[in-house]
């Protein structure tokens, strides 16, 4: 069974940053295509960024995180992280990762397989 797991959420002032990670197990994180997902209070799941399992990697962004967010990962350390710099009060949300085998770097939650329980990230003006 795949297990995900975030963490380096927290409260943070506008224009700060912080790193999220998601450790993923149980699987061959290699071939997994990777996503991480936001869901801010009464809204939809919304993509943020993706990156592809491998080979020749794909990348995607959403146009709101563009420029300011960078997703990696790291193979040998079965981690996924998302590098949030210039953060602002809308960006507050619960933050996903969430993983699916093999594929392009997918912008849809439904194309994704497993996720984990969430991080919170709150931007204060």
């Amino acid at each position: 069974q795949v297990q995900l797991v975030e963490s380096g959420g927290g409260l943070v002032q506008a224009g700060g940053s912080l790193r999220l990670s998601c450790a993923v197990s149980g699987g061959t994180f290699s071939r997994y295509t990777m996503g991480w997902f936001r869901q801010a209070p009464g809204k939809e799941r919304d993509s943020v960024a993706a990156i592809s399992w491998g080979g020749s990697t794909t990348y995607y962004y959403a146009d709101s995180v563009r420029g300011r967010f960078t997703i990696s990962r790291d193979n040998a350390k079965n981690t996924l992280y998302l590098q949030m710099n210039s953060l602002k009060p809308e960006d507050t949300a619960v933050y996903y990762c969430a993983a699916r085998p093999y594929g392009a770097a997918a912008p849809h939650h439904y194309e994704y397989d497993y996720w984990g329980q969430g991080t919170q990230v709150t931007v204060s003006s």
